[in-house]
């Protein structure tokens, strides 16, 4: 049986890659590349819902699936908010940006997850956190480097920076390599 690794996201609009695009750049001015591995802007995605090693044949039902959770969600609007860390400021292994959305992207979630339970896929048992990942901690990072980006975080993280209109969710293939991740688009759903 053919299985893929597959997720459920919403795309970073393009009048939100430029700003990030910035807040990204002056974080990295201060923290370089040595013990940061930095997500290509072209890759970043909010994840609605992790599916994990899926058969191929069950791919027709998730996009079902998700076309029913699209319709029952109206637009909204995703606003990019501060940057962060988890899962804490001194042990940090993931940089994120936060974003707001409301109750529209709750709803979303809410709807695939229980779409996706319904498939028999298990329940996510944290809470749902949204935000972009913007980079990864690499393994051996030092104290010292830690905090670091703990102090560099701090100095950049308030206030929101970009909003867009997100009006569809998709589901990706991932295909892991030793240069990244490659993410391969196979099906979209509109909101109403």
């Amino acid at each position: 049986m053919n299985h893929i690794r597959a997720f459920i996201a919403i795309d970073l609009p393009p009048s939100l890659q430029k700003p990030l695009e910035r807040q990204i750049s002056r974080l990295r001015k201060t923290l370089g590349d040595d013990f940061i591995r930095w997500v290509p802007i072209e890759n970043m995605h909010l994840t609605v819902k992790f599916l994990g090693n899926i058969a191929a044949a069950h791919l027709e039902f998730i996009k079902q699936m998700m076309t029913q959770a699209a319709d029952s969600t109206p637009q909204f609007d995703l606003t990019l908010s501060g940057l962060g860390s988890f899962p804490n400021p001194k042990r940090i292994r993931i940089l994120w940006a936060g974003v707001h959305a409301g109750s529209g992207l709750a709803s979303l979630q809410r709807e695939i997850e229980l779409g996706a339970e319904r498939l028999g896929f298990e329940r996510e048992k944290r809470p749902f956190s949204p935000h972009l990942t913007i980079g990864r901690v690499r393994q051996g990072t030092d104290e010292k480097d830690i905090r670091k980006i703990s102090d560099a975080l701090n100095s950049q993280s308030g206030g929101e920076f970009a909003s867009a209109k997100i009006n569809s969710v998709h589901l990706y293939q991932s295909d892991l390599r030793a240069d990244g991740s490659v993410y391969t688009k196979l099906h979209s759903a509109s909101m109403r």
